[in-house]
């Protein structure tokens, strides 16, 4: 299937959701490792800014967890690095909070 061919206002407006997207995504994970916001919270949301982030860049986000620990912690609940946060069924969500009691 080939792409669209846009126009420049299109191909404009496009660039402006991108950005609006990417800064409301950076504001939730910034709320989550500063502690403003808890994994419970971000993981309960309808908003499909935070149900398109990569479950793995969310785990990175809570303090004190890095790339290496993220990394283990997808391999210890059989959670594909590909993985999305609306992907998420409940059970691995619950074994997420589980996981990370002081976060939720």
């Amino acid at each position: 299937m080939a792409l669209p061919v846009l126009t420049a206002e299109a191909r404009a407006e496009a660039l402006k959701k991108a950005v609006a997207v990417r800064k409301e995504r950076g504001e939730v994970l910034a709320q989550l490792k500063d502690g403003k916001v808890s994994l419970k919270e971000v993981l309960e949301r309808e908003d499909p800014v935070v149900g398109k982030t990569y479950v793995k860049r969310l785990l990175e986000s809570l303090p004190g967890i890095g790339k290496v620990r993220a990394e283990q912690v997808l391999a210890d609940l059989a959670i594909p690095e590909s993985r999305r946060v609306q992907g998420l069924g409940a059970r691995q969500r619950e074994r997420l909070l589980e996981l990370f009691p002081s976060a939720a």
